[in-house]
Order: C-alpha cells, then structure tokens, then sequence
C-alpha cells in the first residue's frame, strides 16, 4: 500500500508517481490507435457531401497512410523497449518536474523494466519511472567521482577569503589538501585547474601561520629565558 505525502494540507505526489501519470498522459495525448482513426473514416463517409462523394482510391490511401504511421509508431515503441532492456544493471538518473514546477532527481540502478501499453518504465530503488524521465546512464566510477569532486568543491567554498584565513582554518585546510593529494588521476579531472590553484594559494598561507605562530611562540620563550636570567643575576648582585 503506498503512502502519500501531505505538506500544508495537500497531498503531495511522489516522484515516481509523477513520472508515471505524465508517462501515461503523454502517450493518451499523443496516439491515435487504429480504431480511432476507423471511426474518424465512419464518420467522414457518412457527413460527406453526397453530390461530390470521396472515391474508394482516396479511402484506400488515407487508411495506407495510416497504417505506414502506425508501424512507424509500433518500430518506434519497440526501439524504446529494446533501449529500455539494455539499461538493466545501469546506474541512471532520472529528473522528475511535478505541476509545480519542482524537480526531483533519483538515482539509482535499474533493477528491472516494465512494458504496458509500448511503454517502458523503469523500476529504480523500487518505484517505477516512465523512460520519458530519463536524464543520463552513466558507469557507476564517474558517478561517485562526480559526487566526490562535488563535496570537495563544497568545503572548499565554504572556506574565507584568503585574505582573512586564519590559523583556527588550519584543520579545514589541511582536510582539504589530504583529500585532493589521496584522489586519484580520474577523480582529480574533476577538479579545474583554478580550484587545484587556489587550494596551493590556502596551503602555502597556512604554512606561512603556522610558521609565525610557531616562530611567536619560540619568541615567548626566549623572552620569559632572558628575564628568568636577568633575575639571577640581579639577585646573585
């Protein structure tokens, strides 16, 4: 039994569930199936005018017509089912946009695919998407190395100007530089050459703090040795 989400009083569909319904509603906009388009052919010899009746050969030739476009649309749907089928195992992204506008992005790996009606829908962390949804197929190694350049981008955004960096940064900065120097050459493609430079700018600043609140220190305690001396030999006086 699935569960609906309320937010203010509204029932809020799913992302698969949007994905189903436009999926539906796509291919109901979209197709004439062949007993419509009979009816369409009943209705315009019955209405037609009788002092200039349309000839059997015109008839002929719409139905040919049609029947081309509907194997073209049969050739079409089992194109899409046979593209469907290869994406079994395949970790893929779907982007969903409700009525609202928002949009919804799932990953995740196709673990099996459902026909109905020429239609493909593929079944994703155990809910169902319309292939209409379908934004990218890609190996799972770009995925996660995607994800990880994305993070590593995030903390390095989140670090201050250089101007202002400060040795309380020394932790973050260095996190960051671990992080980058472990990546490996694919991931590291992910990372553009001003990021790689900019994080050399952080490194060498927070060297040279780390050095003056070292030389700082060593300072504090050649003065606290100097008067510790001074004191002796003022009392030995």
């Amino acid at each position: 039994m699935a569960i609906a989400q309320v937010e203010g009083g509204k029932i809020v569909e799913s992302a698969s569930a949007e994905s189903l319904a436009k999926g539906t509603q796509k291919k109901s906009n979209s197709t004439v199936d062949k007993d419509q388009f009979l009816q369409l052919l009943v209705a315009q010899m019955k209405y037609q005018d009788p002092l200039e009746p349309t000839s059997n050969t015109e008839y002929i030739s719409q139905y040919a017509t049609f029947s081309e476009l509907e194997q073209m649309q049969n050739m079409s749907a089992s194109l899409e089912l046979a593209r469907a089928s290869q994406l079994v195992g395949q970790e893929v992204l779907i982007e969903v946009a409700d009525s609202s506008g928002r949009t919804t992005v799932v990953q995740g790996n196709v673990d099996y695919v459902v026909y109905e009606n020429n239609k493909a829908y593929l079944s994703i962390n155990g809910d169902l998407y319309s292939m209409d949804d379908l934004q990218t197929v890609a190996d799972p190694a770009y995925l996660a190395a995607y994800k990880k350049a994305a993070e590593w981008l995030n903390d390095y955004n989140k670090l201050p100007a250089l101007a202002t960096l400060g040795i309380d940064n020394k932790e973050a900065v260095e996190a960051l530089n671990e992080t980058y120097r472990n990546m490996t050459d694919y991931e590291k493609k992910f990372i553009t050459d001003d990021y790689v430079s900019g994080l050399k700018k952080y490194v060498d600043k927070m060297e040279e703090l780390k050095l003056a609140a070292e030389q700082s220190g060593d300072d504090s305690d050649d003065d606290d040795g100097t008067e510790e001396g001074a004191d002796k030999v003022e009392g030995a006086g």
